[in-house]
């Protein structure tokens, strides 16, 4: 993405300088590593995410590596440490590594002791580069093996304790929020789960939205029973219901006037990369976009474009995770499991808003 014109040791990155400052003046992570930003009359260089104050843009200078910096008489910045970022990439890597091969969770002064951080400066850093902290990192790869072990294991308990909890007391208290359905029915297509549906008009066309006792399992477009059967093939579907009904209209209330879904229960399931994804395209404000790239930088992830991708299309409910408003670094609208006129109509909406 950057290139020298190599004249003499050091050389100032001079290509495409324009590009370098939009990436510090919106404090994008996914740029950390690939420069420095030398700030001249401060006399120190930062990370291009620096939370400080943004200088003028005079007064900035492009470097590729930070020993260019130094050699041009600059000191490294106290609040962002740019000499720090590979310790830190590894520093994660560590504590990700130690999360995967024990049993139970390791403490945060463990961790502290193994990254020769302070406990309260890598939990920042932890949460900062992966949207969760360590413990909560931890839970949620117990609940992703937990789901990988349902789907072939023939008792739940076996499962249960093949994914590393103590005991299926512990399953539970962890994931009754996060799986909304219970570990039988996660295991075995949604049995013994009623799922209420029904099909309404929207001016975005045919809507189907499909909900547990938990929340909304399901929104999409143009879609019917028999991909909701595909969905959930072990689930009683029931068409309608009274109290189903209110839920519907806020649904499409919340389709109709975009934005406003904060208090519609969902009942969705993913792996720990894929809720971070959700959590952040529920963060996008109504009426913006952000691109994949820049979504993968916001849960930590910044070489990760291709699998945020692959998470937002993983959605199962349309709008209320508002996974039309990633679109490509180009600018062009990308993709949209329901056709781009759908996704242009939505972006339209909160545009006008």
């Amino acid at each position: 993405m950057f290139c020298c014109t190599c004249t003499e040791a050091w050389e100032l990155i001079v290509i495409e300088p324009d590009k370098a400052w939009e990436a510090v003046r919106k404090r994008d992570r996914s740029y950390d590593g690939q420069f420095v930003t030398g700030v001249l009359s401060t006399g120190i260089y930062c990370r291009p995410s620096c939370a400080a104050r943004h200088p003028h843009r005079e007064n900035v200078k492009f470097f590729a590596e930070p020993a260019q910096a130094a050699a041009a008489g600059l000191r490294p910045c106290k609040r962002c440490r740019p000499d720090d970022i590979a310790r830190d990439e590894a520093a994660i890597k560590s504590v990700i590594d130690m999360i995967r091969t024990v049993q139970e969770t390791p403490k945060l002064d463990e961790l502290s002791e193994l990254t020769g951080y302070s406990p309260t400066y890598l939990q920042k850093l932890f949460k900062r580069e992966t949207g969760l902290s360590p413990a909560a990192y931890a839970r949620a790869l117990r609940s992703e093996r937990a789901q990988e072990a349902l789907e072939g294991a023939a008792r739940v308990t076996d499962a249960i304790y093949d994914a590393g909890y103590s005991g299926p007391s512990r399953f539970y208290a962890e994931n009754e929020k996060r799986l909304g359905m219970s570990a039988s029915a996660w295991k075995n297509g949604g049995a013994g789960v009623s799922i209420h549906w029904t099909i309404v008009d929207s001016y975005l066309g045919s809507m189907l939205v499909a909900a547990t006792d938990k929340g909304v399992c399901r929104l999409s477009f143009n879609e019917g029973e028999d991909e909701l059967k595909t969905r959930f093939p072990n689930a009683q579907l029931d068409e309608g219901g009274a109290e189903f009904a209110d839920l519907v209209k806020n649904v499409v209330a919340a389709v109709e006037k975009p934005g406003e879904t904060c208090n519609i229960p969902l009942d969705v399931q993913g792996t720990a990369f894929q809720e971070a994804v959700w959590r952040e395209l529920r963060q996008i404000p109504s009426g913006e976009t952000r691109t994949y790239a820049e979504l993968a930088a916001a849960v930590g992830r910044p070489k990760a474009y291709r699998a945020a991708g692959s998470a937002n299309g993983a959605n199962n409910v349309a709008v209320l995770i508002p996974c039309h408003r990633v679109i490509a670094s180009d600018g062009s609208m990308g993709g949209y499991a329901y056709g781009l006129e759908i996704k242009r109509k939505l972006l339209e909406a909160e545009k006008a808003r």
